[in-house]
């Protein structure tokens, strides 16, 4: 069973990021209400100006105009969007024609045949290469060769046709964290090895405190003594990729920083591993309890059977749904109060600083914060992966347990 601790812990995460929530939406009302009071202001003294000088309000109206168009304005929606999805570089700093990143391999196959390219051909999606472009962070046909991608036009035929399988961020950001996995358990493995019956010392100290946490805790309290071995290399596997990438991703630098375990495709293939698991493992007490439940009426199996049928898919998508959204919104947040100083500062300079100082304050809490949501977040999908695994493989003498283990899942989701 889930212990006290964890159980308020996540109730707490629950009630921070609805306040935090809140809060945002209450300064982002503010500063569209003073943005809005500003231009009704600046109409007004437009307007008075018109009264007595009307050739010359038109012509300070349209220079001001212009001086308005010409100002780059920040976009908060824009820049969350680009560091929550992936893409086909890994951006540094700066932004536009002057932004530094590391190019990453581009490999596309479509109806013109098999193209491998660098990203940095893109020019950060301003220019064609080789008759293709990026929109929206997506690679798509052009009818042009080269040039800017402002004056392309898009070949949709070769378009739908096209597959990508490019090396994008995420995918670089999971070769790290397998590497980074490897050599961690294999440095454990070989420390075990050199100092046996020792205490445990350096990195070895942190590793097999939570080993023994997901033995004992999540695995044998969820699959039972006899078979929880079988299913453990997959439940530490689990538990300890998502944490690693749950931490990588709140690093701001390489090789930190991109959102893997915030990508759907992510969250979606771990979500599958699980299902597979209970499918393959899935014994006759358990699809009896799914397709004909002992001691219930015929009439109400033809209610509950489709029912319990639903549920088998609907648990690796609540799975899925729990990581990835948790994971998200996190950083949607804590980039969203990060966004206020720009916002505020467009009003004003001293609008700017002044709202900097709560904004820094809140996105450093935040971060603190997601630090605990990404070891709950780990705990919780390997919990609930070990509950459906153990109500797939548990005997028919368990019912107990069996009750008491979808009352801790109905719990927790």
């Amino acid at each position: 069973m889930k212990s006290a601790p964890i159980t308020y812990l996540l109730k707490i995460n629950k009630i921070v990021k609805l306040f935090c929530l809140l809060l945002l939406v209450t300064f982002s009302t503010v500063a569209l209400a003073s943005e809005d009071t500003t231009t009704a202001s600046v109409a007004g003294e437009a307007h008075a100006t018109e009264v007595h000088a009307t050739e010359t309000h038109a012509e300070a109206g349209h220079a001001t105009e212009e001086g308005h168009g010409s100002e780059a304005k920040f976009d908060p929606g824009k820049m969350i969007t680009e560091h929550i999805t992936d893409a086909h570089d890994w951006h540094l700093w700066g932004e536009g024609h002057d932004a530094v990143s590391i190019p990453l391999p581009v490999i596309v196959y479509s109806s013109r045949g098999l193209d491998v390219f660098i990203s940095s051909a893109f020019h950060h999606g301003h220019e064609v290469h080789n008759g293709y472009a990026l929109k929206e962070g997506k690679i798509i046909a052009v009818n042009e060769a080269s040039g800017s991608v402002d004056s392309a036009t898009e070949d949709v035929a070769v378009t739908e046709s096209l597959w990508d399988f490019s090396i994008t961020k995420n995918v670089v950001s999971l070769f790290v964290s397998i590497i980074l996995l490897f050599f961690m358990f294999m440095s454990v493995a070989k420390a075990y090895n050199a100092r046996k019956g020792q205490a445990p010392k350096g990195l070895q100290s942190l590793i097999e405190p939570l080993v023994i946490f997901v033995r004992d805790d999540i695995a044998k309290a969820s699959i039972g003594e006899k078979k929880y071995m079988k299913f453990l290399p997959y439940l530490l596997t689990a538990f300890f990729f998502i944490w690693l990438n749950n931490l990588l991703g709140l690093v701001p630098v390489f090789p930190g920083g991109a959102n893997l375990t915030g990508s759907i495709s992510i969250t979606m293939t771990l979500a599958v591993f699980t299902f597979i698991l209970v499918l393959i493992n899935g014994n006759k007490h358990y699809w009896h309890h799914i397709f004909a439940m002992p001691g219930v009426p015929g009439w109400v199996l033809f209610l509950l059977t489709p029912i319990e049928i639903l549920g088998v898919f609907l648990r690796p998508f609540v799975l899925m749904i729990r990581l990835f959204a948790n994971i998200t919104a996190g950083h949607i947040i804590a980039l969203s109060f990060f966004s206020l100083i720009f916002i505020f500062g467009q009003m004003s300079t001293g609008a700017g600083f002044g709202v900097a100082v709560f904004s820094i304050l809140f996105t450093v809490f935040m971060t603190c914060l997601e630090l605990l949501v990404a070891f709950l977040q780990a705990y919780v999908f390997t919990l609930l992966s070990a509950i459906y695994i153990g109500a797939a493989v548990e005997e028919a003498h368990h019912d107990t347990h069996d009750h008491d283990a979808k009352v801790e899942e109905a719990h927790i989701i």
